[in-house]
């Protein structure tokens, strides 16, 4: 009878490893729910890059530069115009007046590089929304300032 609780005693013992195999079951699931959802979240706004390698644009216009001061404010200087500022309603007004006349006209996109990313984005989308095709950003030349 003792041999039959020794027996049982042995049996029962414990454990002390931790099973990890569930747990990095789990793990993978997630890791393909993020890896396919996280291409469905991207926004974007479309914008005609140039195809050239770091060559100044060579055009026979002025361009059309919008700049997005450090406060919000937008100034707008057309075709070699005098620059003048304005609120955002009045730059997409004088924008998509001028784009129904001149389709192909590149805008270029001028803001403080310690700017608000946030300011320029919302600036490409509103000249999207006025019809703009060709939208550039502006930058100096020279090395990262970091």
């Amino acid at each position: 009878m003792t041999a039959a609780i020794s027996r049982m005693r042995k049996r029962r013992k414990l454990k002390s490893e931790i099973n990890v195999v569930p747990y990095i079951d789990v793990m993978l699931v997630l890791l393909i729910i993020f890896m396919v959802t996280a291409p469905l979240l991207t926004l974007s706004v479309d914008v005609d890059l140039p195809r050239s390698n770091a060559r100044s644009v060579e055009s026979k216009k002025d361009p059309i530069i919008v700049s997005v001061n450090a406060d919000g404010a937008y100034t707008l200087t057309l075709e070699s115009g005098k620059p003048e500022r304005l609120d955002g309603v009045t730059l997409a007004a004088k924008l998509k007046a001028f784009v129904s006349q001149n389709p192909d006209a590149p805008v270029f996109v001028a803001a403080p590089g310690h700017s608000d990313y946030q300011k320029v984005m919302d600036t490409m989308v509103m000249l999207q929304q006025a019809g703009v095709k060709k939208v550039g950003l502006m930058s100096q030349p020279g090395g990262n300032a970091r």
